[in-house]
C-alpha cells in the first residue's frame, strides 16, 4: 500500500521540512523515503488546494491521499476523551465495501508502528448498527465509508455537528465513482459537505482517467458563472504490464461466453504461479468457472470464490485468506477489481473479453501491486470475436488508451432522493438548496424550473398523485422552509437510500386462452427468467424457453404470461452478451483491425484463417463503412449487420428495423443481437426485395427511426415500465424496504406499473417520466450510441448479396434458436451447429 523510494534514491525536496519526526524515524527504520508525488500532494494540501492525483497502480496513491491527514492529526495531537466533541477529521470514500475494509487493515499497520494519535474505523452496509451509533457520538479521526453511507450520515439531524471539523475528503478510484448514479449522489453529498465544512479540501485518487479535467472540476464547487477545478499531479512511469492472450491448441468457439475450452489451460496457469486472481464479468460466469476449476483440481489447490451475492462473512473470509497468501486462486467479479492491495498476486486471468480498455487496466493492476514491477495478465477469450476484442484491449493498454465514459448530466431521480435526504436532516430553504446543488458538476446546469418540479415530486408526487397523502413526504412551514411530513418519512428514507436497484427474476407461466379469447388464470410454471430480457419484448413476440417456443402475452403482477406458440421460429430467441456492453473505443479498434491486415497479424491462426475466408467469399467490414450481408438459408432469408456498437444498441436497432421491414411488407420473423452484429430474418428475400425497388438499405438505417418508430415501440414494450420502476425506487416514490420487512419484487413492480399507467394517462410530462426516458436513452436502449452510428454510416453502407451464410455471420447465426442448455452440453451443441454452418459457408459464392 505504501510504495516508497529506497534510501539510496535522490531525496525529494521539502522532505525534512514537511514530515513530523515520527514519520522520518519510520521511513529511516524501513530504509525508505517518500516519493516526490507524495510530498507534492502534502505540500499542496497544506497550501489549501484540492488536488487530483493520477498515478499508476502501485505508485503509493493511498499513502499520498492520507499523508496530509496523518500529518495534520499528528500535529494536532490526541484530544482527551470527553473534553469536547470533535467531529471526524478525514472522510475516505470507496466504491467498494471490500476496499474500505482493506484500506483500514493496511492503514492501521504504519499508524500503529509510528504510534500516531489517530483513530481509524470503517462504516459500510456490513457494519453493525451498534457500532454505527457509537461512531456518531464518538467519531473516529478517519472514517472509511461508501457513497450510500455518506448519504445516510448527511440525512441525520446531527450531520452539521458530525462534519463540522472535516478537513479532508479522500475519494479513491474516483474514475469509477463519478460516471454512474452513485457518482451523482456522491457529487450532491460533496456539495453538502462543502456547506457544512467550509475548510474542506478534496483529494481524488485515480489510476485510469480519460479526461482528467472533468475529474478536476468534479472535485470542487462550480461557480454560477465560469469554471473551477482542482489541481493535478500526474505520475508517469511504472513498469509496463506483461499481457498475453491465451493460445490454446483447442478449437476457439464461434460463439458463447463460457470459455470452457480453456479451463485446462487456465488451471495450468494457476499451478505455474503463486497466487492468481481470475476475473469474469457476471456472477453466473464466476460460479461456472469456480465449479469447473474445482472439478479438475486434482492437486487440491486452495481456490475460492468472491462476488456480491455471497454472504458477507464468506467474502471477508476470502479477503483475509488472500491477504495472508493462503489461496492459490480467487474467482471474482467486479467486487475485487478496484484498488485492493493484493501485493502477492502473481497473475491476473481475465476470462471473457474485458469490454473496455480502462476496465482491463484496472483489473490487471491487481497483479504485482507495485509500481516498479510489471503486472502480469492472461486474457482468455470465450469466442472468436472476443479474440479480436482482447487483442484490441491489449494494444490499448500498451499505448495507455482509456475509455472511461463521460460524467454526464445529473439524474433527476437521484436529485429527488437527495432533496428528501436534505429535508430529513433539517428544514431547508429551496433557493439555498438550489444554489448548493448547482455547485456540483453534474448539476451545474440544473434549471430552477426543473428543480422546482423535483421538489414538487418529493412534496406531492406530482399533479396526478397529489391527492394521495402517502406521496406528501415534505411540507412547507410558515417560515417558507421545507421539512419532512412526519418521522416515518425519515425512517423510510434511511431504509431505502442508494441508487442500486436489483433486477428481479420473473416467473414464466404458461396459460391458455378461454373461449372468449381472454387469458385464463392458473397455468403451468416453467421457471424464472431475468426481467432485463422480458422488458425488451412486446406482446406477440415469441422466444425460446424451457425447450419451447413461447408467445409473450404480457406481464401480470410479477409473472411473465406466455402461451404456446405454434411455430418453431422464435422471434427474439436470445439476449446474448455479458454484464457489460462493448465500449465505443474497443468497438472502433475491432473495426480497424478487420480493415487492416497488419493489425490482424498477431491473431491466432484459426482466427486469421476465418477472416481470410470471409475476405475471399464476401468482404471484411471496411472501417468507414457498415457491412450488410443478405443470404438465404433453408426457407428463410437473413440480413446480418456488422455494426460493432454493443449489444444494447444492437438490440434497439433490431427492434426498430423489424418494425420498418414489417411496414414494407417484407415479413420479418425476428432478430438476434450480439456485441458485434445483428441478424434479422424474414420469409421474403431481403436482398432481392431491395433491388426490386423497396427502400434501399441506407434508408432502412436512416436516423429518423429514432423518432416515431422508437416512440411507437416504447409504447408497446414493457421497457419503459421497468425503467420507470427503477427511477421511482431511487426517487423514493416507491419503497423497497419497510421496518422489519422488505418488499418483494412483485410488490414493487405492481406499485410501479399502477403509478406509471396513471402518469402516462394524466400527466405525461411528469418529472419521473422525463427521468425514465433519459435513463432509457443512455442505458437499456443506448440510443445516443445508436444515433452516433446511424449518423456515421449515412451514405456509407456496403451491401453483399450472398448465396449462403458467410463465415463472419456464423457467430450471430449460432444465437438464433439456441436452446437454453447448460454445461458441456451447450458447448457440444454450439460446436455441432458451427460445424454445419461452416460447411455451408465453404461453398459460398457472391453474385
Amino acid at each position: 500500500m505504501f510504495p516508497v523510494n529506497r534510501i539510496d534514491s535522490p531525496l525529494p525536496k521539502r522532505d525534512a521540512l514537511t514530515l513530523p519526526p515520527p514519520f522520518l524515524r519510520w521511513f529511516a527504520d524501513k530504509g525508505w523515503r517518500p516519493r516526490a508525488h507524495q510530498l507534492e500532494l502534502l505540500s499542496r494540501a497544506e497550501a489549501g488546494e484540492s488536488t487530483l492525483l493520477i498515478a499508476p497502480t502501485g505508485a503509493g496513491k493511498t499513502l499520498a491521499g492520507f499523508l496530509p491527514s496523518l500529518v495534520d492529526l499528528t500535529r494536532r495531537g490526541r484530544i482527551p476523551p470527553g473534553s469536547v466533541f470533535v467531529g471526524i477529521h478525514t472522510l475516505y470514500i470507496s466504491p467498494l465495501k471490500a476496499l474500505a475494509v482493506d484500506i483500514e487493515r493496511n492503514l492501521m499497520k504504519p499508524v500503529g508502528e509510528m504510534g500516531l494519535p489517530v483513530r481509524i474505523e470503517n462504516r459500510t452496509g456490513d457494519t453493525p448498527q451498534g457500532k454505527r451509533q457509537r461512531q456518531k457520538s464518538n467519531p473516529p479521526d478517519i472514517l472509511l465509508t461508501t457513497p450510500e453511507q455518506l448519504a445516510l450520515l448527511l440525512a441525520d439531524g446531527e450531520a452539521g455537528r458530525f462534519f463540522k471539523d472535516l478537513r479532508y475528503l479522500v475519494l479513491d478510484e474516483l474514475h469509477s465513482l463519478v460516471t454512474s448514479k452513485r457518482g451523482h449522489l456522491l457529487s450532491l453529498g460533496l456539495a453538502r459537505l462543502r456547506r457544512l465544512a467550509p475548510r474542506l479540501q478534496s483529494i481524488g485518487l485515480s489510476a485510469t482517467v480519460a479526461e482528467p479535467m472533468e475529474l478536476q472540476r468534479w472535485l470542487v464547487a462550480q461557480p454560477p458563472d465560469g469554471d473551477n477545478h482542482a489541481g493535478l499531479i500526474t505520475v508517469s512511469g511504472g513498469a509496463k504490464p506483461e499481457i498475453s492472450i491465451l493460445r490454446s491448441d483447442k478449437h476457439v468457439p464461434w460463439a458463447g461466453h463460457s470459455a470452457r475450452y480453456a479451463i485446462a489451460d487456465v488451471y495450468e496457469a494457476i499451478k505455474a504461479h503463486g497466487t492468481t486472481l481470475l476475473f469474469v464479468n457476471t456472477r453466473s460466469q464466476a460460479e461456472m468457472l469456480f465449479q469447473e476449476l474445482w472439478t479438475i483440481n486434482d492437486d487440491h489447490l486452495p481456490i475460492a470464490l468472491h462476488h456480491g451475492s455471497l454472504d458477507v462473512a464468506q467474502r471477508r473470509k476470502v479477503e483475509a485468506a488472500m491477504a495472508e497468501n493462503r489461496l492459490r486462486a480467487v474467482v471474482a467479479t467486479s467486487t475485487l477489481d478496484l484498488g485492493i492491495d493484493w501485493g502477492d498476486v502473481d497473475l491476473v486471468v481475465h476470462v471473457g473479453a474485458p469490454k473496455g480498455a480502462s476496465r482491463l487496466a484496472q483489473r490487471i493492476g491487481r497483479s504485482n501491486h507495485r509500481m516498479d514491477e510489471p503486472s502480469r495478465a492472461l486474457l482468455v477469450p470465450a469466442n472468436r470475436f472476443e479474440v479480436m476484442e482482447c487483442q484490441a484491449a491489449l494494444d490499448a493498454n500498451y499505448i495507455g488508451a482509456q475509455d472511461t465514459p463521460p460524467i454526464g448530466r445529473g439524474a433527476l431521480d437521484v436529485l429527488a432522493q437527495h432533496v428528501l435526504g436534505r429535508a430529513c436532516a433539517s428544514p431547508f430553504d429551496a433557493v439555498e438548496l438550489h444554489e448548493e446543488i448547482t455547485s456540483a458538476l453534474p448539476y451545474r446546469d440544473l434549471a430552477w424550473e426543473t428543480f422546482e418540479r423535483v421538489v414538487d415530486l418529493v412534496a406531492t408526487g406530482g399533479y396526478a398523485l397529489r391527492t394521495y397523502e402517502r406521496y406528501a413526504r415534505i411540507r412547507k412551514t410558515k417560515e417558507g422552509l421545507w421539512r419532512v411530513s412526519n418521522p416515518m418519512v425519515a425512517q423510510q428514507y434511511r431504509l431505502n437510500v442508494g441508487t442500486i436497484v436489483e433486477s428481479p427474476m420473473l416467473s414464466v407461466r404458461l396459460v391458455k386462452r378461454n373461449a372468449r379469447g381472454s387469458l385464463g388464470r392458473g397455468g403451468i410454471s416453467l421457471g424464472k427468467v431475468e426481467e432485463y430480457f422480458l422488458e425488451m419484448l412486446s406482446p406477440g413476440d415469441t422466444f425460446l424457453f424451457s425447450g419451447k417456443v413461447l408467445r409473450f402475452e404480457g406481464i401480470r403482477e410479477n409473472e411473465c404470461l406466455v402461451s404456446q406458440a405454434f411455430s418453431f421460429d422464435p422471434k427474439v430467441p436470445s439476449y446474448a452478451g455479458g454484464k457489460f456492453p462493448l465500449s465505443t473505443y474497443l468497438a472502433m479498434q475491432v473495426r480497424k483491425m478487420l480493415a487492416d491486415p497488419a493489425r490482424r497479424a498477431p491473431l491466432p491462426d484459426q482466427v486469421r484463417d476465418w477472416l481470410a475466408l470471409q475476405q475471399d467469399v464476401s468482404m471484411l467490414p471496411p472501417e468507414d463503412q457498415l457491412l450488410i450481408e443478405t443470404f438465404p438459408r433453408g426457407s428463410r432469408h437473413y440480413m446480418v449487420i456488422y455494426a460493432f456498437e454493443g449489444r444494447l444498441a444492437h438490440q434497439t436497432l433490431g427492434m426498430l428495423i423489424t418494425r420498418r421491414l414489417d411496414r414494407a411488407g417484407l415479413k420479418p420473423l425476428g432478430f438476434v443481437a450480439t456485441d458485434y452484429s445483428l441478424a434479422v430474418w424474414a420469409l421474403d428475400d431481403l436482398g432481392a426485395a431491395f433491388r426490386a425497388g423497396a427502400p434501399p438499405l441506407g434508408d432502412l438505417l436512416d436516423e429518423d427511426m429514432l423518432g416515431d418508430d422508437l416512440e411507437a415501440w416504447l409504447n408497446e414494450s414493457f421497457l419503459l415500465k421497468r425503467t420507470f420502476r427503477n427511477c421511482a425506487v431511487i426517487a423514493g416514490l416507491i419503497d423497497q424496504r419497510h421496518p422489519g420487512k422488505e418488499k418483494t419484487g412483485r410488490q414493487i413492480t405492481v406499485s410501479a406499473d399502477l403509478i406509471y399507467d396513471v402518469l402516462r394517462m394524466h400527466e405525461p410530462d411528469h418529472i419521473l417520466l422525463e427521468a425514465t426516458r433519459n435513463d432509457a436513452a443512455t442505458g437499456l436502449l443506448d440510443i445516443d450510441r445508436l444515433g452516433s452510428m446511424l449518423k456515421r454510416i449515412k451514405g456509407h453502407v456496403a451491401h453483399r448479396r450472398l448465396d449462403r451464410i458467410s463465415p463472419l455471420a456464423i457467430p450471430v447465426m449460432l444465437e438464433i434458436g439456441r436452446e437454453s442448455v447448460h454445461g458441456e452440453a451447450q458447448d457440444f451443441l454450439l460446436t455441432e451447429a458451427a460445424d454445419e454452418l461452416i460447411s455451408e459457408a465453404m461453398g459460398l459464392t457472391e453474385e
